[in-house]
């Protein structure tokens, strides 16, 4: 829970130094451009956009894992500085098991399901809604606020070992907040651009090390972008 509170500590410091004043602004003129901001989808007016991204995040605290991850976003703008969207991805886990923990022992203990093997590598497919905002003249270089939140399907059977114990469950709860800096790659297209950002990752699942419980994973990382 420390480290939950210091990432978000962290996340929320680093957006006031850069962007305070814009974000009061973009809020005042959310809260009173609604209508206009729904109107487009009615009328068919939208304009398209896509992104496609790569990243890499570690997890932090006693559940050590690092995430390989690739996804789309296809949605539309409804102003300069507003984008939703739906997303899809691919996100490779990479856990490591904690070296005190036995390798038998625990096939033996009441609650384990014998019918599952384990596994340190897995594969997960991340569903989600994702919203963006731009801050600042988006026909040159500015920072963006991105927010995708959904639902992560584990693309196994198998328990994953990690820590002292296993994720067991098949579905997890993801939420994934990113901020970082956009620089359009086509002065004659600023709609083009690619983005460098930080992000934090939550996932929820079900643990397993001789009574069950639920946990949350939390992690920091890195992500490549590329918008058009």
């Amino acid at each position: 829970m420390k480290h939950k509170y210091t990432i978000l500590s962290f996340l929320s410091t680093l957006l006031l130094i850069f962007s305070s004043q814009n974000i009061s602004a973009q809020y005042y003129e959310i809260a009173n451009r609604l209508p206009g901001l729904i109107r487009p989808a009615l009328s068919g007016s939208l304009n398209y956009k896509g992104f496609i991204e790569s990243g890499y995040s570690k997890t932090l605290g006693n559940y050590n894992a690092d995430f390989l991850e690739i996804s789309t976003s296809q949605g539309f703008t409804y102003s300069s500085w507003f984008y939703m969207g739906l997303g899809i991805g691919v996100d490779v886990l990479f856990s490591h098991k904690n070296d005190n923990w036995g390798t038998n022992w625990q096939y033996d203990e009441p609650g384990f399901d014998t019918q599952h093997s384990s596994t340190t590598t897995a594969a997960m497919l991340p569903l989600f809604t994702d919203f963006r905002f731009n801050i600042g003249d988006t026909s040159s270089a500015s920072f963006f606020i991105d927010l995708k939140v959904g639902c992560s399907f584990l693309l196994s059977k198998n328990y994953i070992s990690i820590g002292d114990g296993y994720l067991t469950n098949q579905q997890y709860f993801y939420l994934r907040p990113s901020i970082g800096i956009r620089i359009p790659t086509n002065s004659q297209n600023p709609r083009q651009a690619v983005n460098i950002g930080i992000n934090y990752r939550l996932l929820t699942s079900n643990y397993w090390n001789s009574r069950s419980r639920n946990v949350t994973l939390n992690g920091l990382g890195a992500s490549l972008s590329y918008e058009w």
